[in-house]
């Protein structure tokens, strides 16, 4: 019985503050739009890096006179490097049929000698790409006596990489300040609730009010309004989500999991108006 009078006290609230109400309402709404754009954006930079990475490679080229047992020992010590994640070995021989297949141009019936030199390619992993330790790996790599020439061309997509890095970090700030400036609305709103029931909240405690039917409606007030921000989030997502996917092709980028981010967007407006009104009625005592 008692939950239906905080019910019926929290539709009562609303219908009292209808302009707090679509304050609050857009505001919750707003943080958790930016909720999940974060993640959707976090997700989507995490999933284009990894596939940049995934086929990030140095050619190493080897000089004419090393020896077999040479190349073996080399193969194996580039292996330890913890950035490297992959050594294949390119003989003279493989080189020439790779260059043939690429070029349809065959050298041999012009040179009775192959001009091309066996080499490494070296599969780097993501974190060769942070803090100038590519750098640091190229000049290594450089300073080995049987190598002739160490190639790396990728820079553009190191540099990208760095720049979604950066983005992330922007964005986590961005989003964490416009969420801050939301909730501070819906709490300033909560306040202005309370502010106009005082008479009414002073009454409640000289008649004996427990504490909890004094806060609980206005609890359950911002609880409501989060369920409903959440839900207009949700239908926001569906549909930019749906058209969007017929522009872009997002899942070729990321798995995109709608029931996690509809469990997020209806789970975070009620979250987040829940903690926001705990914190505005921490100071209601029953003194009077």
């Amino acid at each position: 019985m008692i939950f239906f009078f905080w019910i019926r006290e929290s539709i009562k609230i609303i219908g009292r503050a209808k302009l707090s109400f679509i304050l609050s309402l857009i505001s919750t709404t707003i943080s958790v739009i930016l909720i999940i754009a974060s993640i959707t954006s976090f997700q989507l930079s995490d999933a284009l890096k990894s596939r940049l990475t995934r086929n990030l490679t140095i050619n190493m080229f080897l000089k004419d006179n090393i020896a077999s047992e040479q190349v073996a020992s080399l193969q194996d010590s580039l292996q330890q490097i913890s950035s490297v994640k992959k050594v294949k070995y390119i003989s003279k021989e493989k080189a020439a049929e790779i260059f043939i297949q690429q070029t349809g141009d065959d050298f041999r019936k012009i040179l009775d000698y192959n001009p091309l030199p066996a080499s490494f390619s070296i599969s780097i992993g993501e974190e060769a790409l942070s803090n100038d330790s590519l750098n640091t790996l190229l000049t290594r790599l450089k300073k080995i006596d049987s190598v002739d020439e160490v190639v790396y061309q990728q820079e553009f997509i190191s540099e990208l990489i760095k720049y979604l890095d950066s983005f992330k970090k922007y964005l986590l700030l961005a989003t964490a300040v416009l969420i801050l400036i939301s909730l501070y609305v819906v709490y300033s709103t909560i306040k202005l609730i309370i502010s106009s029931k005082y008479s009414e909240l002073e009454t409640m405690k000289l008649v004996g009010a427990k504490l909890s039917t004094i806060k609980l409606p206005i609890i359950f007030n911002g609880l409501i309004v989060g369920l409903i921000a959440g839900i207009l989030s949700a239908a926001f997502y569906f549909l930019v989500t749906r058209y969007a996917g017929g522009l872009i092709s997002l899942e070729k980028y990321f798995d995109m999991n709608n029931v996690f981010y509809l469990a997020v967007a209806i789970g975070s407006g009620p979250l987040l108006n829940l903690l926001v009104s705990v914190i505005a009625l921490r100071k209601i005592s029953l003194k009077i």
